[in-house]
């Protein structure tokens, strides 16, 4: 069984989606911070509470510690965020896989390196993806990779990390390509989807950020 953890972090409520639909006896949920009272709420079990909780009130951390199998604190200075505390838990536990929610949605400093956390964790060769009411982002390398076709997030949007990305092939896509270069900064992959079961894209050099979207009215 693939170890997956969940972390929950302390971003807008409002933009975490139904937690529930990602609960299975195979997933591990670590609250960093106030992601943890997010747990609590959605009556998960949650495993691991990590952080300085300078973001819950006193009586909300009481009920924090009582339930969190582990309880990890941390002083209110520290070199780390309490997001990349879990996610080096998750890592020191051999996570094969993570799943971040409320780490999007607020200031826009946060969501921006909470997107850009994604590439060390990559590197660790852990497959990692940010879900939000809106959004499922994945940091993606060179190589042939499968997209399976998801209702729930119909776009499809490849963002260049590096400032080149080479080769890049979409097949079983409205907008196909093939072997296109794109450069940092480029929209030309903006808002695709795909008009089958699954599709493939492909390129030979280069990082992408793989956003799935829907609209919300």
């Amino acid at each position: 069984m693939k170890r997956r953890y969940a972390i929950v972090g302390g971003g807008p409520k409002r933009y975490i989606p139904n937690l529930k639909k990602f609960e299975n006896e195979n997933t591990i949920w670590i609250g960093a911070d106030q992601g943890s009272e997010v747990i609590i709420e959605n009556e998960i079990p949650l495993d691991i509470a990590i952080g300085d909780f300078d973001s819950v009130s006193l009586s909300s951390l009481e009920v924090i510690k009582e339930h969190a199998q582990i309880f990890d604190p941390f002083p209110d200075e520290k070199n780390e965020t309490d997001l990349e505390l879990a996610i080096k838990k998750a890592i020191s536990f051999q996570a094969e896989e993570i799943l971040l929610f409320g780490v999007t949605g607020g200031r826009l400093d946060h969501s921006l390196v909470n997107i850009q956390i994604l590439y060390p964790i990559w590197q660790s060769g852990i497959r990692a993806t940010i879900i939000d009411l809106q959004n499922r982002v994945e940091l993606v390398g060179d190589g042939i990779h499968t997209i399976q076709q998801d209702n729930n997030y119909p776009y499809v949007s490849f963002l260049p990390v590096t400032l080149d990305v080479h080769q890049l092939s979409l097949q079983g896509f409205y907008y196909p390509l093939k072997e296109a270069h794109l450069s940092f900064g480029s929209t030309r992959c903006i808002s695709n989807y795909l008009i089958k079961d699954h599709g493939t894209f492909s390129f030979s050099k280069g990082i992408v950020l793989v956003i799935r979207s829907k609209d919300l009215f």
